[in-house]
């Protein structure tokens, strides 16, 4: 059975004739007149009863014409649906994000993204970047915020933008001074080489920065205390139990109390890259789409 030959009977049903039939749906009489046959051989039950002048409904067929209008609407309800999809009135997204970058950045994001499309849904799945990958790589994410470099294979992703890596330090640390200058002398990452780390537990993608900036200058980082909460970090930073690196965008959000201070890093300036990451081959909605290019847009105006 097809949709079409629902489309012909129906057709047939409402001007109880042929010809006219044909000619409303633009095909040949015989054409038809083949079609329903077709359709009523496979179903076993004659639809009308034909003679010289007119063509009245059977009582199969005055039941199968109710039915087949349910189908026909609920198929032209649909073809609107997904037209709205294509034309962004409507539409879900599943986002993923780290917590503490999402904390920092979705607030930017999510307000504007709405007020241009406030009919699509949008449904936030925090969790680390590890599991994230995992989360997304299984589909049960659309996209997620994430920072290179990727671990997972099956995904691919988009760049939104960069972001800077400053040093928190305690007020008491001695190079907190430099902070006090008109302009903030920056830090050179091996001049860190003995400091007391305090960092992201593992599974967490910022970890894996900051070893790797540690490493790449000429040491291993001596971590005396690890955290999976970003803020959590900070305070204990600012209490003076270590130093760490932070995004930047992180480290300008307003904070009320145990405050570190924040030292710019020398030049060639450390950053992390933000991406929109999600699963290689996997069809982007129109949605999906639109929240990528606004999360560019409105990460460029933040930097």
């Amino acid at each position: 059975m097809e949709l079409r030959q629902l489309q012909y009977a129906l057709q047939i049903a409402q001007e109880r004739n042929f010809s006219r039939a044909a000619e409303k749906l633009h095909i040949a009489q015989p054409s038809l007149s083949q079609q329903l046959s077709k359709l009523e051989k496979e179903l076993g039950v004659l639809l009308f009863q034909r003679n010289t002048s007119t063509v009245e409904l059977t009582h199969a067929g005055a039941s199968f014409m109710e039915q087949a209008q349910k189908i026909m609407d609920a198929v032209e309800l649909l073809r609107q649906e997904m037209a709205d999809i294509s034309q962004l009135k409507s539409g879900k997204v599943v986002i993923g994000s780290m917590p503490i970058t999402g904390a920092h950045l979705l607030p930017h994001v999510l307000p504007t993204f709405k007020r241009q499309y406030p009919d699509i849904e949008i449904t936030l799945l925090e969790d680390s970047s590890m599991n994230l990958e995992k989360l997304t790589a299984g589909g049960k994410s659309d996209l997620s915020l994430l920072s290179l470099p990727l671990q997972e294979p099956s995904l691919t992703y988009e760049v939104i933008g960069e972001e800077k890596i400053d040093l928190a330090v305690p007020e008491s640390h001695p190079l907190a001074a430099r902070a006090k200058a008109g302009k903030p002398v920056p830090v050179r990452i091996d001049e860190l080489s003995g400091e007391s780390f305090i960092v992201l537990k593992k599974g967490q993608g910022f970890r894996k920065i900051t070893f790797d900036l540690c490493q790449q200058a000429g040491f291993e980082p001596k971590v005396v205390f690890e955290s999976n909460n970003m803020e959590t970090i900070q305070s204990l930073v600012a209490t003076g139990m270590g130093i760490t690196l932070v995004p930047r965008f992180i480290a300008r959000a307003p904070r009320s109390e145990f405050v570190p201070v924040y030292l710019p890093l020398a030049e060639p300036v450390p950053s992390r890259t933000l991406v929109v990451a999600y699963r290689r081959g996997r069809y982007l909605s129109k949605a999906a789409e639109a929240f990528i290019e606004t999360f560019k847009e409105t990460l460029n105006d933040l930097v």
